[in-house]
């Protein structure tokens, strides 16, 4: 296990990992922004865009959000006729989401910026680099509660 302190430094590993978000995310929030949208938003429909059909229960863990914070932002999308919200089939109580044409298009929009800002910074750091970039990211990501 590599000791933080002796490699790299705690902080400085912190900073380029909240420096790297901002840069990943900055694109997106500005076309979000000029909608009257957010981050949260924007989370909201890339879930969406990758399972339609998604119950609301789902997409609440998928966020790891409570249904008191869903509920505005998800309640603008469907307002804005972004993203859509129907009945199941099977109990009339369970609400499944799925992008309407346009909130599809401004996922996709916001998606590939996203796609664009990485494979520049991939291009530039090589294949071994993202390998690793890629393991880091999903260590993290299993060490979400739940």
């Amino acid at each position: 296990m590599t000791d933080l302190k002796k490699s790299t430094g705690q902080r400085q590993i912190m900073e380029a990992f909240f420096g790297a978000y901002r840069a990943f995310t900055a694109k997106p929030d500005e076309m979000l922004a000029r909608r009257g949208l957010s981050r949260v938003h924007h989370r909201i429909l890339f879930f969406i865009s990758h399972q339609p059909g998604l119950s609301v229960s789902e997409l609440l863990i998928r966020l790891g959000v409570t249904k008191q914070a869903l509920n505005i932002p998800l309640r603008q999308l469907v307002e804005m006729q972004l993203v859509e919200s129907a009945p199941a089939a099977d109990d009339k109580r369970k609400r499944l989401l799925a992008l309407t044409p346009e909130g599809a298009k401004l996922e996709q929009k916001l998606r590939q910026e996203q796609i664009r800002t990485l494979q520049a910074v991939f291009g530039e750091v090589g294949e071994e680099a993202v390998a690793g970039w890629l393991r880091v990211n999903q260590a993290l990501a299993e060490k979400l509660p739940g």
